[in-house]
């Protein structure tokens, strides 16, 4: 087999051939054991750590003790690493947060550097008498080109603590960097980012109405081959449980939120819808029932992936030189959504100047609109059945540039598809509510270099399944009894990478967590809870030997059970050093149109 890359880059095979024939079983890393204490009741979540390459790491701090008491700024100073280069493997974003014990809300977590977002999420509840600490790993090489030059930066992890709400906030975060070698060679991050966030310091953007837009006119440069927008959107609010929301024409009577249930990410160029990316059902660990999230919270609740938008079939547009308005809305925004995004390119080394034309986009003409079929029933004051909401549409978007390697042809299609059934159960002994919701992408983008270049197509499927039901109970005197709720939540992802019908690169990622627990309440008030249990299954496997797997049990507030290398050969983790287990973005491997 012959390897051929650019020079200055490298992709899938160039990767693969010096690891697994260069270095052999030393290019994989086993994981390690889940570490866990049982009984324990501090965090325990299945996910897997990032990777890393073989060779020497080199680590800058970005910030260490900060406390989180109010809303103040929490600004730092970075500055590049000495003795690492400024050719890197892969760099990894680590970070260690605390709660003291005692009584304090869930609160939101960012860290930004030179504007740019390289860390959301939220933060873990404490209670009376545990003091939680978590720790966070994220895969930021695509951040490259940002970090080889000093910066400032901020954390932005807004608290209070007061005579009622005590629990103290603290947090450190660094920078690990892998200087390129001959085992693991130099990542092909992209050559700009453009951070879509409040201000050059950083910081999301609040969204309350569906035509509220998070807008940055931006004047790109003027070589773009590849483009890729990295979006956040997280509701809080009245929309932190957006999907248990209804039309308002029903909210009275099914007591519950108005707006409807339907969400979706709409990203403009100039005004001309460019892409769409589905909305995370995330559940703080507040959510529905706190301690349904003790000790192990929901899926990505500490820490947000984002959704990668491609925006390479508008490159030549973006190519012109004029300034472009660069714009992010979520569809049916009805309280406060938070987002956010980053704008990577990928640069022509050869030419300052691309051309090109934008061929299609169907989506354009395709307004974001659900279908509400409505049926609940009033009979007397008991109230039944259903509202469920539905959307779905398939569009495409295509166009090509000229560069110093031929014409490159992108052509995108993708399918989102949105499913959301509330029922409803409400009499003066209880009120209930079920939610069965399912949010589906499929996408398929086929990349031709020149005129008789071979095709490169890579399929995406992406599923974002919710249950949950929840509710209270009453006796005869009206009074609350008791509360009840289970929710089974997960994120699957697989992809796949192919010329012709060779694959050449295969991925399966699925995350899940399926708990419950009630509410004991006395006058009015919470006394207690029982039933806690949960359980979160991680999963990842490629068609390159990786695998991982990782089972997380809990049951009354405390770790009961944790198990490594679930459907792996020998029950054992292996992860070569360049795969994304988590499923974050991935483009210098498997999202670059290249073959090699």
């Amino acid at each position: 087999m012959s390897v051929i890359h650019r020079a200055g880059r490298h992709g899938l095979w160039a990767g693969l051939f010096g690891c697994v024939v260069a270095c052999g079983a030393s290019g994989a890393i086993a994981a390690t054991s889940p570490g866990f204490n049982v009984g324990s009741a501090n965090v325990a979540i299945a996910d897997p750590p990032v990777p890393r390459p073989p060779g020497k790491a080199c680590t800058v701090q970005l910030f260490s003790g900060f406390t989180f008491r109010d809303f103040s700024d929490h600004p730092y100073s970075y500055a590049p690493p000495t003795g690492c280069g400024t050719s890197w493997s892969k760099v990894v974003l680590e970070a260690d947060f605390s709660v003291t014990a005692g009584r304090q809300f869930d609160r939101t977590a960012s860290v930004w550097l030179g504007g740019a977002n390289v860390y959301f999420g939220t933060t873990q509840e404490p209670s009376a008498t545990v003091s939680p600490s978590w720790h966070i790993e994220r895969d930021v090489s695509d951040f490259a080109s940002l970090l080889r030059n000093p910066q400032t930066g901020q954390a932005i992890l807004g608290n209070v603590v007061d005579g009622t709400y005590t629990g103290v906030i603290s947090g450190s975060a660094r920078l690990v960097f892998y200087p390129a070698n001959v085992l693991a060679p130099k990542v092909d991050a992209p050559d700009a980012v453009f951070p879509l966030s409040d201000g050059t310091a950083g910081g999301t953007v609040a969204l309350n109405t569906g035509t509220d837009q998070l807008s940055r006119t931006l004047t790109l440069p003027t070589n773009i081959e590849r483009a890729y927008l990295d979006v956040f959107a997280q509701g809080q609010g009245g929309d932190e449980f957006w999907y248990s929301c209804v039309p308002d024409a029903q909210s009275t009577e099914a007591q519950s939120c108005g707006g409807g249930a339907y969400r979706e990410v709409q990203v403009s160029i100039d005004g001309q819808p460019a892409g769409v990316a589905p909305v995370y059902p995330w559940i703080f660990t507040g959510g529905i029932d706190p301690y349904m999230w003790r000790p192990t919270p929901g899926v990505q609740t500490l820490n947000f992936l984002p959704y990668r938008v491609d925006l390479t079939p508008f490159a030549a547009l973006l190519n012109d030189g004029k300034p472009h308005a660069l714009a992010i809305g979520v569809t049916g925004a009805n309280g406060n959504f938070a987002v956010t995004g980053n704008l990577f390119v990928y640069q022509d080394p050869h030419r300052k100047v691309l051309t090109g034309a934008v061929t299609a986009n169907t989506l354009a003409g395709q307004p974001a609109v659900a279908s509400v079929d409505n049926r609940l029933t009033d009979n007397a004051g008991v109230i039944g059945g259903a509202i469920a909401t539905h959307a779905s549409r398939s569009f495409r978007t295509a166009g090509y540039v000229d560069t110093s390697r031929g014409r490159i042809v992108t052509d995108v299609n993708q399918t989102v598809a949105f499913d959301n059934t509330q029922s409803f159960a409400i009499d003066p002994s209880r009120y209930l509510q079920g939610i069965d919701q399912l949010t589906t992408v499929d996408s398929t983008t086929k990349t031709r270099q020149g005129p008789f270049g071979i095709a490169v197509t890579t399929e995406t499927h992406v599923d974002y399944p919710l249950k949950a039901s929840f509710g209270t109970t009453f006796d005869g005197a009206g009074n609350v009894t008791g509360a009840p709720s289970a929710v089974t939540q997960g994120f699957s992802r697989s992809f796949v990478k192919k010329v012709g019908g060779l694959v050449l690169y295969r991925s399966d990622v699925d995350n899940s967590i399926d708990t419950a627990d009630t509410l004991a309440f006395t006058n009015g008030a919470v006394s207690g809870h029982s039933g806690q249990r949960s359980t979160q299954v991680f999963r990842f496997k490629d068609n390159l030997g990786s695998c991982y797997g990782r089972d997380v049990v809990t049951a009354a507030g405390v770790l009961s059970a944790a198990t490594d290398g679930g459907d792996c050969a020998r029950g054992r983790n292996t992860l070569l050093w360049f795969t994304h287990p988590d499923s974050s973005p991935d483009t210098s491997r498997t999202e670059d149109p290249g073959l090699f």
